[in-house]
């Protein structure tokens, strides 16, 4: 499941399939990526029996389609995402966002509210472009708050989502990370391009190519 944002308001709540109808690709990059059909919906941490058990036959399900085998596992994004993440504050400013990038050695930070619900991301390359934008009030643009400037929309994902499918759609719209949030919109990580070949490299029974 995924859903944008757009300055801390959904846009869009819905599988990947619908995220490509929504936002028409040109030229989607060259992937083996698979299987093209979802069937996972959002599923709560619920440990009792029936729920188990329904948890497995939807994997079963999502197996067959993506002609895997049933006994291979299926790893969601909770499996292998940064839990604590670094992040920012809308009020902070760009500044401040710059500072906390180059301190720590990223290429972006999640954007958030004082409850941690998810606002938008910031990046060494969206700084760079407001500044080349206006070079001559280069100090006015640092000054301003991160709610004040005009943040593109951002797609996320949820924590049970196949590593497979966000790995597809960090492929095809060009993402080197994606957010993760709850079903009440509150960060709960961050998976990036480097997560996923972490686990590849890690994970003996981890299979990206279905």
């Amino acid at each position: 499941m995924f859903t944008i944002y757009n300055k801390g308001s959904v846009q869009f709540r819905g599988t990947s399939d619908n995220l490509y109808n929504l936002h028409k690709i040109d030229e989607l990059a060259s992937s083996r990526l698979k299987p093209d059909n979802e069937t996972f919906s959002y599923i709560d941490n619920d440990t009792n029996k029936e729920k188990k058990q329904y948890d497995s036959e939807a994997i079963n399900s999502y197996k067959k389609i993506a002609n895997m085998d049933t006994t291979d596992i299926v790893y969601n994004v909770q499996d292998i995402m940064t839990k604590d993440c670094i992040t920012i504050n809308i009020e902070s400013t760009i500044q401040e966002a710059y500072d906390i990038l180059k301190d720590n050695t990223i290429n972006q930070i999640p954007i958030v509210t004082a409850s941690f619900q998810i606002v938008g991301l910031i990046s060494n390359r969206v700084i760079l472009k407001m500044i080349m934008s206006d070079m001559e009030n280069s100090s006015m643009i640092l000054k301003k708050k991160l709610s004040d400037i005009d943040l593109s929309e951002c797609i996320t994902t949820d924590p049970i989502s196949d590593i497979r499918r966000v790995a597809k759609v960090m492929i095809n719209f060009n993402h080197d990370a994606i957010p993760v949030v709850n079903s009440n919109d509150i960060l709960v990580g961050i998976v990036s391009k480097t997560d996923i070949i972490k686990a590849v490299s890690h994970i003996p029974d981890f299979k990206l190519w279905a």
